[in-house]
C-alpha cells in the first residue's frame, strides 16, 4: 500500500503574487496536486490567479493535477456541509493514492478560510501542514501606510454585521469589516453616527493592480472591498 499524502493548506494573501510567503511558493513549486476551489462554474478562482504566475514556471505544469471544486457563496448550512464533505472526500482519494495536495485560499489559512472546513475534516486521518498567509485588512493597513493598532488597542474582526454591531463599536479601537461588498447605507449611517471620532477608509482589490483607497465607505463595492475603521479616542 501506498504511503499516505500530505495535505497543505496554503494562504495565497490578498492578490499580489509577490506577497507569497518563500515556504508557499516552494511548496506550489513540486506539489503534484493544487485544489483550488472556486464560487461557479464561470468564475476564475482569484487564488488561482495569485499562485498561476509561480505554477506556469514549473517544467512540469501541463501535468499538474488542477482540481477545482465548485464552493458556491451560500449560507444554507445542510447544503454547505455536503460540499464540505465532499470536497474533503476528494482530497482524500489522492491523499490515498500517496500524493501530496495543496489547498489554496486567498488571505490567511486560519481567517475566515474555506480551507478550514476541509481542514477539520481531515485531521484526523492524515498529516496536514498549514502554511499562514498576509491577510487583506493588514495589507490594507501597509497600502494605506498607517498602524491598524497600537499599545493596548483592540482590533476587531467582523465577517458579518449583526445584533453585536452597538458591542463592537463601543468596546473596540479598530474594526475591519471584512466583507464590505455586503454593507447596507443603514449599517454605513449607523456607523458614521456613532458618537466617537473615527477614520474611515475602505481598499478595493488591495495589492492588484486596480487597488483604489478610498476615504469613508466604497459606494462601488467590488466583492475584494475591505472597510477599516479607527477610532481616535484620547
Amino acid at each position: 500500500m501506498a504511503e499516505k499524502g500530505k495535505l497543505i493548506g496554503i494562504g495565497v494573501g490578498p492578490g499580489d503574487t509577490e506577497l507569497l510567503t518563500l515556504k508557499a511558493a516552494r511548496v506550489l513549486k513540486t506539489v503534484p496536486v493544487v485544489f483550488s476551489p472556486k464560487s461557479s462554474k464561470e468564475k476564475e478562482s482569484i487564488a488561482l490567479s495569485i499562485v498561476k504566475p509561480i505554477l506556469e514556471e514549473r517544467k512540469d505544469f501541463k501535468r499538474l493535477m488542477l482540481v477545482e471544486p465548485i464552493f458556491p457563496m451560500i449560507e444554507d448550512k445542510k447544503e454547505l456541509e455536503k460540499i464540505w464533505n465532499s470536497a474533503a472526500e476528494m482530497i482524500a482519494q489522492y491523499l490515498d493514492s500517496g500524493r501530496d495536495v495543496a489547498f489554496i485560499t486567498l488571505g490567511d489559512t486560519s481567517i475566515f478560510s474555506t480551507y478550514s472546513y476541509v481542514q477539520k475534516k481531515l485531521i484526523d486521518r492524515y498529516e496536514i501542514e498549514t502554511i499562514p498567509g498576509i491577510t487583506s485588512f493588514t495589507a490594507c493597513a501597509a497600502a494605506r501606510n498607517k498602524a491598524l493598532v497600537e499599545q493596548n488597542d483592540i482590533l476587531t474582526i467582523v465577517p458579518k454585521i449583526d445584533d453585536r454591531l452597538d458591542d463592537v463599536l463601543e468596546y473596540s479601537d479598530s474594526v475591519v469589516l471584512m466583507k464590505a461588498s455586503r454593507n447596507t447605507s443603514e449599517l454605513e449611517s449607523t456607523i458614521e453616527a456613532k458618537n466617537r471620532e473615527k477614520e474611515i477608509y475602505s481598499v478595493q482589490n488591495c495589492t492588484r493592480e486596480n487597488e483604489k483607497i478610498i476615504e469613508g465607505f466604497s459606494t462601488e463595492k467590488p466583492y475584494l472591498t475591505t472597510t477599516i475603521i479607527q477610532f481616535k479616542d484620547d
